[in-house]
């Protein structure tokens, strides 16, 4: 299982933490997208790194076009040198249509058009293919010399997508190349309902085992002292406040028996009681979700949750600037991916580790 880590998506300092991570053992660096553009973070990132992988986690897709998508993720993969991975997510309504301004419907279907747009796109900058692609909801038919890229001798980026509910997993299965699975997907939702989903779709695809790269990214609280402990709890039960509060992930809470909790915590966002969200959390649900303890407790508690079915762990852990500061998150990170390191080999498919 690789192990990755968030650099943020701040132009400025995603550069240092990716050489950072990287000059640190880990596999591969993400870039979300939430205040910034993470091409930008990734491409100046890719230049300060050699060998870890790169990738958006995730980029909003149905805010650009699928060729605007397919420039940025071209140009990134030549600067990465073919390490970059291209995430995409819908998104929600609200923020495509209220937020970006942009058309928002039946948003699995149009995730698998959009996948097979970048794809057309691509073979005609790398193969010389008409562009010549017509779907229900993009079409793309027209290009020129001037505005066409040149091939490069990396090829096209592979392309993960982010989803929680059944139709967005089975897209997945038959047109992506990676899943990435919500940080509010316990292992059990993992295992019990969006695994199942997407063998079965690719299976009907007639695509093979292993054709679908798995990356988790739960929420994580790990930490050596009191001080790191409550600063991450603190960030950490706000986030996930924010993800329960949201219908398009109330299947995850179902699964569990808290879907009254969704319910709850969608309406105090109705009237503005943002800050109260994160107390309706009990114990029970926070530790479910997220794995809470010192580096070595996280450590075996994701192998243990995860190192039987994931492709990628990506460590996403509350760090404000990349440097240790105050409360040393980012030691407590380093430490965490060390135990990670030191207990991986008991914990893979196959062994003797727990399940």
């Amino acid at each position: 299982m690789h192990i990755d880590a968030r650099i943020g998506s701040d132009p400025a300092k995603a550069p240092q933490r990716a050489s950072r991570l990287e000059a640190d053992g880990f596999d591969g660096v993400w870039a979300a997208e939430l205040v910034h553009n993470p091409f930008l973070a990734l491409a100046l990132a890719a230049d300060r790194t050699e060998s870890v992988t790169l990738g958006s986690s995730l980029a909003v897709a149905f805010a650009r076009s699928p060729m605007i998508t397919a420039q940025s993720a071209w140009d990134v993969q030549l600067i990465a040198a073919g390490r970059f991975n291209l995430g995409l997510a819908s998104q929600i309504k609200p923020h495509i249509v209220r937020r970006f301004g942009m058309p928002w419907s039946k948003p699995a279907a149009r995730m698998e058009e959009y996948i097979a747009a970048l794809h057309a796109i691509w073979d005609y900058w790398e193969h010389g293919r008409k562009l010549d692609f017509r779907g229900d909801f993009y079409q793309h038919t027209f290009s020129n010399p001037m505005v066409t890229p040149p091939p490069h001798a990396y090829g096209r980026p592979k392309v993960h997508i982010g989803a929680v509910g059944p139709l967005m997993t089975r897209a997945a299965g038959r047109a992506a190349d990676g899943l990435q699975c919500h940080s509010l997907a316990t292992s059990a939702y993992v295992r019990d309902v969006a695994l199942p989903v997407l063998n079965q779709a690719r299976e009907a695809a007639g695509r093979p085992e292993g054709a679908v790269e798995i990356t988790v990214f739960p929420f994580i609280v790990a930490a050596e002292t009191e001080q790191s402990f409550e600063s991450q709890m603190k960030t950490v039960r706000s986030m996930m406040a924010n993800g329960c509060s949201t219908p398009a992930y109330r299947g995850i809470l179902e699964h569990h028996g808290w879907g009254d909790v969704q319910t709850e915590m969608h309406t105090m966002t109705r009237q503005g009681r943002w800050t109260e969200m994160p107390d309706v959390l009990d114990d029970e649900i926070v530790h479910t979700i997220a794995a809470v303890g010192t580096p070595v407790e996280v450590a075996d508690m994701l192998l243990a949750r995860f190192g039987d079915m994931a492709d990628r762990l990506l460590i996403s852990m509350p760090i404000a600037d990349g440097s240790d500061g105050p409360c040393g998150v980012y030691a407590d990170l380093r430490t965490l991916m060390e135990n990670l390191r030191n207990l991986g080999p008991s914990r893979r498919p196959g062994t003797s580790g727990p399940t």
